[in-house]
């Protein structure tokens, strides 16, 4: 098994202050290890808040990302702390959900990343927001996101 060169990372390891804004956050990323091959990481953020820009209340989502690396991976710490800097950000679903999604593509350009951000109901209408990048590369295993569409009670 081959360990992966964390050497350049300013925040594993290390007492780090939540970030004030996502456009502050640092992402960071480690090289893959195991490039060449195409496979899917997931990461899932069933709590992720941040505030609607026009009253300031909270708003809530599960978030699903999932993506085939090329010679990056994404540092999940720094990864939780960009969600976390969204918790005093004031932006529309679908601002957040496509930022969130810009930003790993940028940092990492993936062979492939899609997310799937499912909004809990702010005035009584759920919104979830899809993007991914293109289609999905041929012989990949993709698993459902596995998020129900809301249903409220039942």
């Amino acid at each position: 098994m081959t360990m992966t060169d964390v050497s350049g990372l300013s925040q594993l390891g290390k007492q780090v202050d939540a970030p004030k804004s996502p456009e502050e956050a640092v992402l960071e990323r480690v090289p893959n290890s195991n490039q060449g091959m195409d496979y899917v990481t997931r990461f899932t953020a069933p709590e992720f808040t941040s505030l609607c820009p026009m009253t300031g209340q909270p708003d809530f989502a599960h978030i699903v990302i999932d993506y085939i690396p090329d010679a990056y991976l994404v540092e999940s710490k720094s990864l939780k702390l960009f969600f976390t800097s969204f918790r005093n950000h004031g932006s529309f679903h679908e601002d957040c959900s496509v930022y969130i999604a810009k930003r790993l593509v940028e940092l990492l350009n993936p062979k492939w990343l899609r997310i799937g951000a499912y909004w809990y109901p702010r005035g009584g209408i759920p919104i979830d927001v899809f993007w991914q990048t293109g289609d999905v590369p041929a012989g990949v295993w993709l698993p459902d996101q596995g998020v129900p569409t809301y249903r409220g009670r039942g």
